[in-house]
């Protein structure tokens, strides 16, 4: 089974996800400017929103370069000395291909179950004198080796059945994020996870222009310098009803969690309340821009995705007793009939939609439920029924 999610959600004027000027991000859609959020900004959030409860920690991921730090804190703890910690990480990482910078950090951001790191330290734990030795053969001689072959003689200094053992920590650890979102390891392809979830970036449903709000601060010491303030700037904002759209593909997710079908269904009912209590944080302090979603529907479908944007190629305007957000909502109503209409919904097992905007509500008027609840539990009750066999 595959579950969407289709959220309109307007935010008052903000700067939620930035650009490397520091300006919102935007870009062009059917023609016309567009305010944009982008997928990673997002999937940040809704991970954050993880952490608040939704999934209990062992069942988290961690996203870092500074795996070694970690690892080393662990064996202190446990009464290992720091130097010789660090060279031990350093050896079963090595052993695994995982290089390590002279910095002390890994080559690039590892995304790493949490039970990946505990198992890990583990590992250390138990082949402690010979990952030691590992550590001690695999020195690089000052004759000018390459990085390459520095790799290669690392590698090759751990012993086997302990490359095995580390090779077999790196499942996953049936982390929800990690399953979600996925993971890419440049040195092991093999252990890469491909992402249950796919997350579009969020564009608004109506045509933006940038503004700029210019601000002062003044000096408590000497408030009455008038003459100029002691600091000036400015920082880009706008405003827009944004369309979110994502879906999980229920075996994919059932497979990256190991068959484990408790945790998908709790994966599944995490990633839907997060995904709609998600905010990012960019310039918060400053706007406060925490608005809820105007509109929320979810489709559990056999085949046959549908990302509705095409709703908005014409940019949504407010008119006389309607503001943007029902607007938008009736705009995305309507395109949705059309598609049905013309393509039909064999594919489609249920959908369930809550919305503050229901007069503009037509094709989809059936499908309304009184809370957000409700559609988590129609959801919950349909998208399981096609996690079986995932080998």
């Amino acid at each position: 089974m595959l579950v969407e999610l289709h959220i309109l959600q307007n935010f008052a004027p903000a700067n939620l996800n930035r650009d490397d000027t520091g300006m919102p991000k935007d870009c062009e859609f059917g023609g016309y400017r567009r305010a944009r959020i982008s997928s990673q900004c997002f999937k940040r959030a809704v991970r954050q929103e993880f952490d608040a409860g939704l999934i209990e920690p062992q069942f988290l991921a961690i996203r870092t370069k500074r795996l070694v730090g970690e690892l080393v804190k662990r064996l202190q703890a446990q009464g290992k000395d720091a130097q010789a910690a660090q060279n031990v990480v350093k050896s079963a990482l090595g052993g695994v291909k995982l290089e390590v910078n002279d910095d002390g950090k890994t080559q690039y951001l590892l995304f790493l179950g949490s039970q990946e790191i505990s198992n890990l330290t583990d590992l250390c734990v138990a082949h402690w004198d010979r990952l030691v030795s590992a550590a001690a053969d695999a020195t690089p001689d000052q004759g000018g080796t390459t990085r390459r072959r520095a790799k290669s003689v690392g590698k090759d200094a751990v012993p086997k059945e302990v490359r095995d053992a580390a090779d077999a920590i790196l499942d996953g650890g049936k982390a929800a994020d990690l399953a979600l979102f996925g993971r890419m390891l440049a040195d092991l392809p093999d252990k890469s996870i491909d992402a249950a979830s796919q997350v579009a970036h969020a564009i608004s449903t109506n045509r933006i222009s940038m503004e700029l709000d210019y601000y002062t601060a003044v000096d408590d010491l000497q408030p009455e310098d008038t003459a100029s303030a002691d600091m000036i700037g400015t920082v880009g904002f706008n405003s827009g009803c944004f369309y979110r759209y994502s879906n999980v593909d229920m075996r994919q997710l059932t497979s990256n969690l190991q068959g484990d079908e408790d945790l998908v269904r709790q994966t599944l009912e995490a990633f839907l309340r997060a995904s709609v209590s998600a905010v990012p944080t960019g310039k918060q302090n400053s706007m406060a821009a925490h608005n809820p979603p105007s509109f929320v529907l979810a489709v559990v479908r056999k085949s046959s995705l549908w990302n509705l944007a095409n709703a908005f190629l014409k940019p949504v305007r407010p008119r006389e007793g309607k503001d943007l957000a029902a607007c938008s909502v009736e705009a995305l109503d309507r395109y949705l009939g059309k598609l049905v209409a013309i393509y039909g919904e064999d594919s489609i097992v249920g959908a369930w939609a809550v919305s503050i905007e229901d007069d503009g509500v037509t094709h989809l008027k059936d499908r309304l439920v009184p809370n957000f609840d409700d559609l988590v539990s129609g959801v919950l009750a349909h998208a399981a029924a096609d996690t079986g066999n995932v080998g």
